[in-house]
């Protein structure tokens, strides 16, 4: 038998303590085991890979988990079993550049050793392409092409044969430089970069790749099927929505099913552009009536996921007039909660997974809502920096779960 893990004993203890209060939701139930994940090679765009039972990887010592075993030693049972049962459930982890080559590797390949011992498919987020998120709050990166590939291929080594999903560089498309002031040699280069990474990447046989579609209410539905076009997404899974945003669910599906039917209508249409797509600010009606008429129903589109770590509770909407500048409705906004819980049993065809991509609790930087600061004045004080563990935060996520936050029993398996 192996050992207790110790944060999983911490987290069992939260359990037997908010149990106690009545603050647990759900009992710890003895959870069936899974399948080993055998390695598979990849499937074409349009075709799932992730099974509706998929068991993504559930990390027993990351940031909420530490919370936890904080909250119990400083006796706040309430904060303890809140952050245990967000520590119960399945979070990406975020490879960004900041370890060389070898680390890079040797830091896959151990998470791929522990997501093999408990039989889950973990999900990464390959996070360091040259000039990512146009040199604002998570500015950063490789410093060139050259340096990006070596880094992917340094991840792609680390992966092995193991079924891994990776989310392949938020913002890496819809805040292309071509919409943050770039050059046209800038653009190419960004396109260049991200399709040489998809190629890399899918010579592990079992690396399921997303490439990034923004969300809902960022870029045109053709702009983006183009840009995931000229990004590779043929030979990827497929792409990603709404990491790091607040969009609802509805509304995100809605979109992704309007970019994956103008991918299917671009790629299979002599003369067609972005912009003779319908898009997701014509009238339902209307735009469901084009893609009727355009995409036939037997028509193989592409897939993709929905990162719903933060949107339980959907986008924020200041009070009228109250900032004359920009509130940066994106960065930590107040009163959200946690969304639908990670599952690859979404109901959806099109629809492999709801992730939870960003890691719910890490700051989105420090906002300041056009004022002059340093503060933010939806908190009255200074936000971690961009990824920083910010526990009022996490706290408030979990207390404003929709639907309302529960352990995940995989966690507390019987055997």
């Amino acid at each position: 038998m192996r050992p207790t893990h110790p944060v999983r004993a911490a987290l069992s203890l939260a359990v037997l303590l908010a149990s106690g209060l009545g603050l647990a939701t759900a009992p710890a139930q003895a959870a069936a085991p899974a399948a080993p994940a055998a390695p598979a090679a990849p499937a074409a765009s349009g075709a799932r890979t992730l099974a509706p039972d998929t068991r993504f990887y559930v990390d027993p010592a990351g940031k909420a988990a530490q919370q936890a075993l904080t909250d119990l030693k400083a006796h706040d049972l309430a904060g303890a079993a809140a952050m245990a049962q967000l520590a119960s459930w399945p979070i990406a982890q975020w490879f960004n550049g900041t370890a060389t080559p070898r680390e890079t590797t040797d830091a896959m390949a151990a998470l791929q050793a522990k997501a093999a011992l408990a039989r889950q498919v973990p999900v990464t987020v390959a996070y360091n392409v040259p000039g990512r998120d146009c040199s604002q709050y998570s500015a950063g990166g490789a410093s060139n092409s050259t340096e990006y590939a070596a880094w992917i291929d340094a991840l792609a080594r680390g992966i092995g044969d193991r079924r891994t999903v990776v989310i392949l560089e938020p913002d890496g498309l819809a805040l292309s430089p071509a919409f943050c002031g770039g050059t046209a040699a800038q653009q190419q280069d960004r396109l260049a970069e991200i399709s040489g990474a998809v190629d890399r990447l899918e010579r592990q046989r079992g690396a399921i790749v997303y490439l990034d579609a923004g969300h809902s209410t960022w870029q045109n539905v053709g702009t983006q099927a183009q840009l995931l076009i000229d990004g590779g997404v043929a030979r990827a899974q497929g792409f990603f929505l709404n990491v790091s945003n607040y969009q609802t669910d509805a509304s995100l599906i809605r979109y992704g099913t309007q970019v994956s039917q103008c991918v299917w209508y671009l790629r299979n249409t002599p003369g067609a552009t972005a912009d003779s797509c319908a898009n997701q600010y014509w009238p339902d009606a209307d735009a469901d009536a084009w893609y009727a008429e355009h995409v036939p129903a037997t028509a193989e589109l592409t897939h993709f996921v929905i990162d719903s770590s933060r949107n339980g509770r959907g986008p924020w909407t200041p009070e009228p007039g109250k900032y004359t500048g920009d509130p940066q409705t994106w960065c930590n906004p107040p009163g959200r909660g946690l969304g639908t819980r990670p599952t690859a049993d979404t109901g959806r065809a099109l629809l492999d997974a709801f992730l939870w991509v960003k890691v719910p609790g890490e700051s989105d930087g420090s906002c300041t809502r056009g004022t002059a600061g340093p503060a933010d004045p939806e908190y009255g004080s200074v936000d971690p920096v961009a990824g920083g563990w910010w526990p009022a935060q996490a706290r408030s996520l979990a207390d404003d779960a929709t639907p309302k936050l529960t352990f995940n029993t995989h966690l507390f398996p019987s055997h």
